[in-house]
């Protein structure tokens, strides 16, 4: 049995927010990327966590490409990827505390990207 601050009595307020979208909302910044974003200098990123192990993993960030047609795929293998990850799912969410959680990506397309799966993970968790 894991330990976590007590069940959350409303799901947290989850935003996915491209990063090179300025100003950036407050809350608690998370970098939804495995890789850093491209153009982006890491004092310019005001970041609370980057926890790499909530990230599509690399041979499914190549396989998707960001390819459309792939999405529904994309969105059933990261979240199978994501259920190995749970607990790391709510230490993230507990060290928000209350704070709205901001999912940064760098992905062009907002609606077909990872920090849209991870957003609907995170507030499947009951932690």
């Amino acid at each position: 049995m894991t330990s976590h601050s007590p069940l959350r009595l409303h799901p947290p307020e989850i935003i996915t927010w491209r990063v090179y979208e300025r100003p950036l909302p407050a809350g608690y910044h998370v970098l939804a990327e495995r890789l850093w974003p491209r153009g982006v200098r890491k004092e310019d990123l005001p970041l609370d966590n980057w926890p790499k192990e909530l990230t599509p993993s690399t041979a499914l960030r190549q396989w998707f490409g960001h390819v459309e047609d792939r999405w529904t795929e994309f969105r059933e293998r990261y979240l199978n990827e994501l259920a190995e990850h749970q607990e790391e799912a709510c230490r993230l969410l507990d060290n928000a505390e209350g704070r709205p959680v901001i999912l940064l990506y760098a992905a062009h397309d907002k609606i077909h990207n990872g920090a849209v799966v991870l957003r609907e993970f995170l507030l499947s968790q009951s932690c």
